[in-house]
């Protein structure tokens, strides 16, 4: 069988598959669950174009890595074949570990697992599978290998899951402020003292990179109505988790329902593993649909909002809401809605998010001068107050229904 494949890739164009174990390990079932993950999670109730998947964005991570890979090589330094294997391996399977929806609803639905220790949990199955070929993919994934640069370009501030995502998140949704040169960038990479750097030539790029970070948490990450619509659907999370404690059965798909019914805390991570990858967002999708005509009240219309897109009301602001505010828009929600006080939560609440664009506490974006000088891209761009985007932005929102459905 050919296993050495050209994928065409909107936003890359041709990516060339041309090592069988790798394609192997795209072929395998754990990989191709990735296409019935949705990459932006609630984000197309928003942005329509916005369906693109957690496997067209692992297949993109491994095209920019093949080509970091080159150019780091034509600048001196060594990358073993096998070591280009295993680093390619562990961008593509970066995100095996992600639930249904992504981001949205984790820790939420399975609160006892993050993504990277499902991811984790997953690496380690593939490699009992193949026999131990995945172990210096887990080494480099880990951090665990002696060249730490190797692990950079998997899990960093510059790796090429960002590189992919914000390049790949603007061309489906349309936010053209969001475009990165991530060809420049990658060929401005380089190492210096076992550390992954960036040319000096190409300090304006990542200027442009962390500008474009920024504008796309608070255009499309953070868009009020993205958060109104992952309030909602955790709130249809939560409200169902609730009803199963006091006693009510749900109808919904197997997978879903092991999670949702809490099994998972009586077995054994195999058994976990197995009923976790059969989970994806067409389990939460037609289960949604289901309960629109459950006979909870609460529940049903949480779900008939979804599945008609009336979200919340949501107001942002940079300080908490106060408790009357709160208070207040309960009451007139109350005054003609038949439902109980204690189910208010559901449809009336207060929360906050927050993010900044660069972490001068974590792995550093270094920029490499010509004279072989270091410097940190907060100290060494004269353009940009890298303090604001180095920042913790918190924003502080209210939900509420637009119309009171009940």
């Amino acid at each position: 069988m050919n296993k050495r494949k050209i994928i065409n890739d909107p936003v890359y164009g041709f990516i060339n598959i041309d090592d069988d174990f790798i394609y192997d390990l795209i072929e395998h079932p754990y990989f191709q669950r990735l296409r019935r993950i949705k990459q932006l999670g609630m984000t197309h109730l928003v942005y329509p174009g916005a369906v693109h998947t957690r496997l067209q964005h692992s297949l993109g991570s491994v095209y920019l890595m093949q080509s970091a890979i080159d150019i780091i090589r034509s600048k001196g330094h060594e990358i073993t074949n096998d070591e280009a294997r295993a680093v390619k391996i562990a961008i593509l399977l970066h995100d095996l570990g992600h639930g249904p929806f992504s981001h949205t609803l984790e820790r939420k639905l399975i609160k006892d697992y993050s993504h990277e220790e499902f991811s984790m949990l997953m690496l380690e199955k593939l490699n009992n599978i193949y026999e131990g070929k995945l172990d210096l993919a887990i080494r480099i994934f880990k951090n665990q290998y002696s060249k730490k640069f190797l692990h950079q370009l998997v899990s960093s501030q510059l790796d090429m899951d960002r590189l992919d995502y914000l390049r790949r998140d603007s061309f489906f949704t349309g936010v053209s402020e969001g475009v990165i040169g991530s060809d420049r960038i990658i060929k401005m990479l380089n190492v210096k003292n076992d550390q992954l750097v960036v040319e000096a030539k190409g300090i304006h790029s990542i200027e442009k990179f962390l500008i474009a970070r920024w504008i796309m948490y608070w255009q499309v990450y953070f868009h009020k109505t993205v958060v109104a619509a992952e309030q909602l659907i955790s709130n249809i999370i939560i409200r169902a988790k609730e009803l199963i404690k006091a006693g009510n059965d749900l109808p919904g798909s197997e997978a879903f329902m092991y999670f949702l019914y809490e099994k998972y805390k009586e077995d054994q991570s195999d058994s976990i593993l197995e009923n976790f990858t059969k989970l994806d967002d067409t389990d939460i999708t037609f289960t949604i649909k289901l309960w629109t005509d459950t006979q909870d009240k609460v529940l049903s219309e949480l779900c008939k909002n979804i599945v008609k897109r009336e979200l919340y009301k949501i107001e942002f602001r940079d300080h908490p809401f106060k408790d009357k505010e709160v208070k207040a828009k309960e009451e007139q929600f109350l005054k003609d809605k038949h439902i109980k006080r204690d189910e208010l939560k559901y449809f009336i609440f207060s929360n906050s998010i927050s993010n900044k664009a660069y972490s001068a506490m974590d792995d550093k974006i270094q920029i490499y001068f010509k004279d072989g000088g270091i410097a940190d891209i907060a100290e060494a761009s004269d353009m940009l107050n890298l303090s604001v985007l180095s920042k913790n932005v918190k924003k502080y929102f209210l939900c509420y229904p637009k119309e009171n459905p009940i």
